[in-house]
Order: C-alpha cells, then structure tokens, then sequence
C-alpha cells in the first residue's frame, strides 16, 4: 500500500503538531479531524512541571538521533538520578559523557534534531519529547525542546529497583551486516525493544522520535531473512512512529540484554503493512511493521544498569 493513497497534504490546519505521515494514519483510521482537535491541547513546546520532575528521577534515557549519512540510531544514556534536568522549560539538560562507541554519537552534534524517551520501567510512566541538541561545553548537551508529550503505561515490562554496575574498558563493537543467531536470540526473547525514526519538513526541518515497543518473549518476530516482523496494537493514535516510518523508511532499533548489558543497536528499513495477511497471526494486532537491518551493531556490557526481576509478567501487547 503506498504512501501517496494516504496521503492527505494538506488537510491538517497550522497549528496542528502532525505531519503529513502521522494525518495519513489517521485518516485511514478516520480518526483525523478528532486527532486535529487533540494534538494542540496535549502535545507542548515546552515541559510542564510534572515532566520536568519527573526526568529528574530517571536512571536512564532513551534517544534517537541521525548520523551524517542519514541513518537513524537509537540508543541509550545512563547516571545517577539528576543526571537529566530541566533547567527550564524550554530545556532538558542530558549530562552525560560521549560514548565513541556508539553509532548515535555522531548525530548528536549541536543542532542536529534529537528524540527522547524517558520512561520509568517500574511505574511504567514514560513522556516523550523531540528538539534540537544544543551543546555548549563537554558537560554532555541540552536538548531546545520542540515537541512534548506523555504517553500511555501500556504494554511496558515492569523492572523495578535498577543500580548500577562497575563497567570495565569498553570491548570494541562488533559490526555486522545482519543478524547472527546470538543477535537472532537477543531479539527472539526481547520483552522490549526501543525504535528510532524521522520524518524531513518540506522546509528542511527534521522531526526525530524514539519510542517504545513491548510485549511477551516471542512478540518480535524474525524472519529466515533476518527481517523481523512487529505488531502493532491499539494505542494513542498518534502515530508518530508509523507516520515517520510512512513518510521515510529508515529506522533505528535497540535491544537491551537485561541480564548481560549488551546492547544491540540496529539500522535500516522499515515499511507499515496496514492489511498483510499476516496479521491474523498476531492476535489483537491492527496492523503490522518490518524492519530490515542493514548495519548491525553489538556493544558487548556496554549498558551499567541491572534490574530485579518480578516474579510475574505485567506486559501484554505491545506499542
């Protein structure tokens, strides 16, 4: 099904926070016009109090950024609590010190359009907000913030009481240019996956977001191409993930080994499959997106952070 049938141009009024891939989605929900009236009212350009509190508290984040070459990356930062603040309302400062390791690195440069995800595993809250880095010293950077919003608790597996580890030197990254059955393993019992994505504004901007996917071992499926295949539930109707993956392919993933550290990160393709057949194979799922890795990254313990595990699962589906 191709971009231009859902592709209404010009049918969003200014103000309104959507673009051209998320109104598609929309529209094919014929959910459009309420979505028009919603986006204003809840997503900001700036943090409101509450969310300003509540990155303060964070151990973790998540981002999404484009290296040089276009591709996009997500990946994570972690410290003590205190390391985001909000020194303002129009800011979140990201303290934390570049990692040279990491395919992000590069598309974090001063100006350069960034997406963040801060989500609390153990309460399951999680607010998202997309801007511009803004780097005026070694002491990691500001993100101006564009847009903000919250986002619902569904479909996230709760890990409570996370501290940190004692990392040694970083190994140096393994690069690939597919999956390997370590790699296949990983994602084949991934509770949660972290996705990367953009969008490019008819005047040149660019709109980065990184958002969450969750669900039992097993929701991500990967093909015997190595293409992985993920449902998509009923959630906020924003769309913002499926509407950059509509309006521009390429897509970033990150898989976290809970127990171990490692961290794979990923880059590629992405398409929307709105009507597959095989749909019908994920119970509950309104429709579906691929994903074809094209560089493959493992960063072997390069995540300081372990979790508790509950003694019961609390994800269902994901989104």
């Amino acid at each position: 099904m191709s971009f231009s049938e859902y592709m209404p141009l010009s049918e969003h009024p200014p103000a309104s926070p959507w673009h051209p891939g998320e109104v598609a989605l929309q529209a094919n929900l014929g959910v459009a016009e309420r979505m028009a009236e919603i986006g204003p009212r809840v997503i900001r350009d700036h943090l409101i109090d509450q969310h300003r509190a509540f990155y303060a508290h964070l151990p973790f984040v998540v981002l999404g950024a484009v290296d040089p070459a276009g591709d996009v990356w997500a990946t994570l930062r972690t410290g003590r609590p205190g390391f985001l603040e909000a020194t303002d309302p129009a800011h979140l400062r990201v303290r934390a010190a570049a990692e040279p390791g990491d395919p992000a690195e590069a598309g974090l440069s001063d100006g350069a359009a960034i997406g963040l995800l801060g989500i609390d595993l153990a309460t399951r809250r999680r607010n998202r907000l997309n801007g511009l880095v803004e780097r005026t010293g070694p002491d990691g950077f500001a993100i101006r913030v564009q847009q903000s919003f919250g986002n619902c608790p569904q479909y996230i597996r709760v890990r409570a009481n996370p501290h940190p580890i004692a990392v040694s030197a970083p190994a140096v990254p393994e690069v690939s240019d597919r999956l390997d059955e370590r790699a296949r393993a990983l994602v084949a019992q991934a509770e949660t996956v972290f996705v990367a994505s953009y969008a490019e504004g008819g005047d040149g901007t660019r709109q980065v977001d990184v958002s969450h996917r969750g669900g039992p071992a097993g929701f991500v499926r990967v093909g015997a191409d190595g293409a992985l295949t993920v449902p998509d539930y009923s959630g906020n109707r924003f769309f913002n993930t499926l509407g950059n993956m509509l309006a521009n392919p390429r897509a970033g993933l990150v898989v976290i080994d809970f127990a171990g550290g490692d961290l794979l990160q990923m880059t590629g393709r992405a398409t929307v499959a709105l009507d597959a057949e095989e749909i019908a194979d994920f119970p509950g799922a309104e429709r579906l997106w691929r994903f074809e890795p094209r560089t493959v990254i493992r960063r072997a313990g390069a995540w300081p952070l372990r979790f508790d595990e509950p003694a019961v699962s609390s994800t269902a589906r994901s989104r």
